[in-house]
């Protein structure tokens, strides 16, 4: 993926009732291999109805006419998205090449988080450096767990 837009168009068409209808995707994501792009509308699977059913399928069929995949996809995992949330606050504000290096070492085996930091320097400095570095993936953890400072983290990055 090389980009991606919220809202990013309306689709507008007349029901077989003659009203009219309308529906803006959630998302477009521009696929790195150019090829063509990936549209999703994001909605928890439970609270889909008819309704929002039938714009789905517009879409989706909307999307087949230019080349484009489509999904709808559910509810995003609450523990993974408060990681996002908390990896995000580091990005692009610590991006300290030394620390970054330095932190390659003790992560090269699976590593506790705190433990890994505190092998570079002080952890006040160390840690946003850490989570940047999670956030660009060079380090890697299930974000589908809780963070931590036992978390278990490895390098990834080059």
């Amino acid at each position: 993926m090389v980009g991606i837009a919220a809202q990013p168009f309306w689709l507008f068409w007349t029901s077989e009732r003659g009203k009219g209808i309308s529906h803006a995707p959630d998302y477009f994501a521009r696929l790195a291999d150019g090829g063509g792009g990936l549209v999703l509308d994001c909605r928890p699977l439970e609270r889909i109805r008819p309704r929002d059913a039938m714009k789905f399928a517009a879409t989706e069929s909307a999307c087949e006419m230019v080349g484009w995949d489509y999904r709808v996809v559910g509810a995003a995992d609450a523990i993974k998205v408060a990681n996002v949330r908390w990896l995000a606050t580091a990005i692009p504000r610590h991006r300290l090449p030394g620390v970054a290096s330095a932190l390659r070492e003790p992560f090269c085996e699976p590593t506790g988080l705190m433990a890994g930091a505190e092998k570079v320097g002080d952890p006040i400095a160390v840690l946003p450096v850490l989570f940047d570095l999670l956030w660009r993936h060079d380090l890697e953890r299930d974000l589908a767990a809780p963070l931590h400072p036992d978390s278990v983290v490895t390098w990834v990055g080059e």
